[in-house]
């Protein structure tokens, strides 16, 4: 994938860019929430990310946190829009036993998590986000060929131009590299909705 069109939010201080990875060295303090039941504002999470029009695509991309090992660790997709307006998907460590799979959405200043527990010997996680217009789609695989669902969300300030990438980020007092393959844009593989029709 040419890296030509992606652009740093917030370059991190130590990463390495190659034809067919990237490595990301996490900073402490890193983060990305706003509001919500933690009533902080963290926004300071490096962001690698292009810029797009196009209405319906899929992106996707395989993460390696091999050295995720202090809570919230975490590396994934990532739409960021604005301080206030972005989503993300990843794995969030959490402790020696388990680790949390999930997704956050802000519109508008507020964010969500929405989460599953997985075992912590997971250290390899697939994402590809899809976009239909200003909805979007995560989803997860271990293989890379079979995808399962995390999230279906409706993105407030998502129907025009949008930005989309990778971020990794240790909220705590911890550093870890995080690598990415396999990255790659393809025909948006979230169909249309064959069931009820629209009112």
């Amino acid at each position: 994938m040419n890296f030509d069109s992606f652009n740093w939010i917030r370059e991190p201080a130590e990463f390495t860019i190659k034809s067919d990875c990237i490595e990301i060295t996490t900073e402490p303090h890193t983060d990305l929430w706003q509001r919500t039941y933690y009533h902080f504002r963290n926004d300071n999470a490096p962001v690698f990310q292009m810029d797009t029009e196009e209405k319906y695509f899929s992106f996707v991309v395989k993460t390696d946190f091999s050295e995720s090992h202090h809570r919230f660790d975490q590396c994934g997709i990532v739409m960021y829009l604005d301080s206030e307006n972005w989503l993300k998907g990843s794995i969030e460590y959490e402790n020696e036993s388990f680790q949390h799979l999930g997704s956050v959405v802000t519109n508008h200043g507020y964010s969500d998590w929405a989460t599953t527990e997985i075992p912590a010997d997971v250290k390899t996680m697939w994402y590809r986000l899809s976009r239909r217009e200003d909805d979007y789609c995560i989803e997860c695989s271990k293989d890379g060929k079979t995808f399962s669902q995390m999230r279906v969300c409706h993105m407030w300030e998502g129907a025009e131009k949008i930005s989309f990438g990778i971020y990794a980020c240790s909220p705590e007092e911890s550093s870890f590299k995080a690598l990415f393959t396999n990255m790659n844009i393809i025909e948006c593989a979230w169909k249309p909705h064959d069931g009820q029709q629209p009112d």
